[in-house]
C-alpha cells in the first residue's frame, strides 16, 4: 500500500520528517509522497531517514491556488526538489506566507494576544508558518482552550484576524510542477463544495492546462465521492492519485496510510500514475 499525500513538521503536520518515515514502515506501506504545504524542506529528511529501510519517499509539494475565489490545492508528485527556476519561485512563495503571517500577528497582539513571527518561528523551527501553527501557539500559551477557537473566532476565514494571502493559480502551479518534471494532481475535489458543472470545468480547464491526476482516493471520501472522481478522471484522460492527508495530532482522526480506518491505496496506484509523465 502507498500514500500519496503526507504532510510533515516542515508545514503543518506534527510527525518531522524521519518520523513519518518510521512510522510508514510500522505501517507497512512500501511508499509515501512527503507533500508539505509550499516547501520542500523536509525531503532531505525524509530520504535520508529512508535510505535504510525498504520504503520509497516520494518527492512532493503541495501547492495552495486561487481559482475564482476558492482555494484549491494542487499536489505534485515526483518533483525534481533541486531544480533552480523551482527552488527560486518556491521562495517568492514563501515570502509572500511571511508577509502575511505578520499582518494577522499583529491583528491578534492589538486584541490582546501577544504575538510575533520571531516567536513563532522559534516554536516551529524548520517548518513554513501556517494558520495551524498560529492555533497551536494560541493555544499553548493559553490564549485560546482547544484548537477549534482560533479558526472559528479568529483566524479562519473571513474572521477579524484573517489576512488572505496573494496566492498562485492552479495553472501556475501545475507549470511549476511540470518544470520540475513532476506529477500535478487536484487535491481533494469534493472538499471545494463546488457544483457538479463547476467542478467539471475546473478539471476540463486544468486538464487543458497539463493537469495529470485527480486525488479520487481519500480519507473523508464516501463511495459517491470516489465514484465521481473516477468518473472525472476517465473522462478527462486523467490519472488516479490517493492519499490521507496526514497531519499527525492536527488531525487526529486522519492516520497515515488508511485515512479514517478503511482507505486502501495499492501499490498500482503509484506504477499506473507514473506512467502519465
Amino acid at each position: 500500500m502507498v500514500d500519496l499525500h503526507v504532510h510533515s513538521t516542515a508545514s503543518d503536520g506534527t510527525y518531522t520528517p524521519s518520523e513519518l518515515v518510521t512510522y510508514a514502515v510500522e505501517k507497512g506501506l512500501t511508499a509515501f509522497a512527503l507533500t508539505d504545504h509550499d516547501t520542500i524542506s523536509g525531503l532531505e529528511e525524509a530520504i535520508k531517514a529512508a535510505s535504510v529501510y525498504d520504503i520509497e519517499v516520494i518527492p512532493g509539494i503541495e501547492f495552495s491556488t486561487e481559482y475564482n475565489g476558492k482555494d484549491i490545492h494542487i499536489v505534485g508528485l515526483n518533483i525534481d526538489y533541486k531544480n533552480p527556476f523551482f527552488v527560486a519561485k518556491l521562495e517568492q512563495f514563501i515570502n509572500s506566507r511571511d508577509m502575511r503571517n505578520e499582518k494577522m500577528c499583529k491583528l491578534l497582539t492589538n486584541m490582546g494576544m501577544p504575538i510575533t513571527l520571531t516567536e513563532l518561528s522559534e516554536c516551529f523551527p524548520d517548518s513554513v508558518i501556517t494558520r495551524a501553527h498560529i492555533a497551536r501557539f494560541l493555544l499553548e500559551h493559553n490564549y485560546i482552550s482547544k484548537l477549534e477557537t482560533a479558526f472559528d473566532k479568529y483566524i479562519g476565514d473571513n474572521c477579524p484576524c484573517y489576512v488572505p494571502r496573494e496566492k498562485v493559480n492552479p495553472v501556475q502551479a501545475i507549470k511549476l510542477i511540470h518544470e520540475a518534471k513532476g506529477i500535478p494532481v487536484l487535491a481533494h475535489p469534493p472538499l471545494y463544495k463546488l457544483s457538479p458543472k463547476d467542478l467539471e470545468n475546473l478539471v476540463a480547464h486544468l486538464s487543458s492546462h497539463g493537469l495529470l491526476g485527480i486525488e479520487a482516493i481519500y480519507s473523508t471520501y464516501n463511495r459517491a465521492d470516489e465514484t465521481q472522481m473516477r468518473l472525472l478522471a476517465k473522462r478527462y484522460q486523467l490519472g488516479i492519485s490517493g492519499g490521507s492527508d496526514f497531519h499527525g495530532k492536527n488531525k487526529p482522526y486522519i492516520d497515515l496510510g488508511v485515512g479514517r480506518g478503511n482507505l486502501k491505496i495499492p501499490d498500482e496506484v503509484w506504477e499506473n500514475l507514473k506512467e502519465k509523465v
